[in-house]
């Protein structure tokens, strides 16, 4: 498979609404994993197509991977739409690999019920709670044209904005994939759990 290059904020694509999957095929398949791929070198948990440039209506996720390579429950969601979601919302300090070392607290239903495609083709609907509700939320706001960053204060979104179009235009970002030889930081113990309960800002 192949670790594909992030779209970096600002970004005009990752303020695009993504067009539907109008077939499940192969091509989606290899894309989705990929995307994984991408993801666990990126040490994220979340991931939407549009992060690595394809403006289709596609996300994956896995929050309980393991930092030794070995992955969790995975969710590859296909054209996905939100059909319920309950009045309880969590707070949680979100991060995304679109916004390099960037975080804000942010506010979403803590569960929500998601109608979705599989990678066979298949409709499927589930019900998402805690961390994974909010992973998903994240990224089908991105499928939508939606980032993290519109959640907060304009204030302080413009001061995330202004540093990151700094740093590329300063070259910071290109060609970038971040890993374990880049200079940010990555602080993940060997062997840990992503999860609700740990204590690490999460990339989506």
């Amino acid at each position: 498979m192949a670790i594909l290059p992030l779209v970096i904020a600002p970004d005009p694509r990752l303020k695009t609404k993504s067009e539907p999957v109008a077939q499940v095929d192969d091509a989606i398949r290899t894309l989705a994993a990929d995307m994984f791929d991408t993801m666990y070198h990126e040490k994220g948990i979340g991931l939407a197509a549009v992060q690595v440039g394809v403006l289709k209506r596609l996300l994956i996720a896995d929050v309980t991977w393991r930092d030794d390579g070995g992955p969790g429950k995975q969710y590859v969601i296909i054209n996905p739409e939100i059909v319920q979601g309950n009045e309880k919302l969590n707070s949680y300090k979100e991060g995304c690999l679109s916004f390099p070392d960037q975080f804000a607290d942010v506010v979403r239903p803590e569960t929500v019920r998601v109608r979705y495609l599989d990678l066979e083709g298949r409709q499927q609907e589930e019900t998402f709670t805690g961390l994974i509700a909010t992973c998903v939320q994240h990224e089908i706001d991105h499928l939508n044209g939606v980032v993290f960053v519109d959640h907060i204060s304009s204030l302080k979104r413009d001061m995330i904005l202004r540093k990151l179009k700094k740093l590329k235009k300063a070259g910071y970002f290109e060609p970038h994939v971040h890993g374990p030889d880049c200079n940010h930081d990555h602080d993940h113990d060997h062997g840990h759990v992503h999860d609700e309960n740990c204590n690490h800002d999460h990339n989506l």
